[in-house]
């Protein structure tokens, strides 16, 4: 009888020392945003500069928030969405210089970060004997962690404009696609018993076409099938809306995480 309550204790004092959120709804949608965030944001940037340039500021906003990151003992909301949103503009970024600039195809792109992705998470098991994101309380885990989550950016982009660009599909239909494949994870862990683990990382990285599909459908010309808003405004508008969802994130930390009795590796 004494070992139920020992087991949530066990759980409880993990997802206190972890650095990265419980996952709840706001937490998917604010992932979703940041992915559309990081689209536009990429886009316009190399509308606008030389891409070394826009290549570097880039980079550079990559390392100042995986540095406070890191450097954090705790899960602060502004700081891991900064660095969220930091991976998804030169995710996206990567992506793009490898089709744009070496001129790989999205298929060869789509299909080398896949394998990148598989290399990570069998590094990280073997290290760890977990892929759970309940776990991220030490250094190690910690940097299995962000390489699996820029590498799910870059993969997610290179498989959105594949769909969009490559098959023809378009903006909307690949957006309306993603929407429905994002549901298929769920699907299969609630009825079909699809490990909780596995069904995160699938939809984790389907949020990635899933926001830059929306996101660029809003921003590109009408001519490319898009409402022609500008990369430049959509950036700024979901920026807005991120900020004022990481507020609430910040408000409300600490609250689910701490009252909840869920194993570690739930979904």
């Amino acid at each position: 009888m004494d070992a139920l309550p020992a087991q949530q204790h066990t759980a409880l004092l993990e997802r206190a020392m972890s650095k990265v959120p419980e996952v709840t709804v706001a937490f998917w949608v604010t992932k979703v945003l940041t992915t559309g965030m990081g689209e536009t944001a990429s886009d316009f940037l190399f509308q606008h500069l030389a891409p070394p340039i826009a290549l570097g500021i880039g980079l550079v906003g990559l390392v100042v928030a995986l540095v406070l990151q890191f450097r954090a003992h705790r899960y602060v909301p502004w700081i891991y969405w900064f660095a969220v949103a930091m991976v998804s503009v030169f995710g996206t970024m990567a992506a793009d210089a490898a089709h744009v600039g070496a001129g790989i195809p999205y298929s060869a792109s789509t299909a080398f970060f896949l394998v990148v992705l598989a290399v990570i998470f069998a590094g990280w098991y073997r290290s760890e004997k977990t892929l759970s994101i309940h776990s991220i309380y030490t250094r190690r885990r910690e940097l299995f962690y962000w390489a699996t989550v820029l590498a799910t950016f870059a993969l997610g982009t290179a498989a959105g404009d594949l769909t969009a660009k490559t098959m023809n599909m378009g903006y909307l239909p690949s957006a309306v696609a993603f929407g429905v494949v994002i549901a298929m994870p769920l699907v299969a862990h609630n009825w079909f018993r699809l490990n909780a683990i596995a069904a995160f990382w699938f939809a984790y990285v389907v949020t990635r076409p899933l926001g830059a599909s929306f996101a660029d459908w809003f921003a590109v010309p009408k001519k490319a099938s898009g409402l022609g808003w500008g990369t430049g405004a959509i950036t700024v508008v979901l920026t807005i809306v991120i900020v004022g969802l990481v507020y609430y994130l910040t408000k409300t930390a600490g609250v689910g995480r701490h009252s909840s009795s869920r194993r570690p590796d739930t979904f």
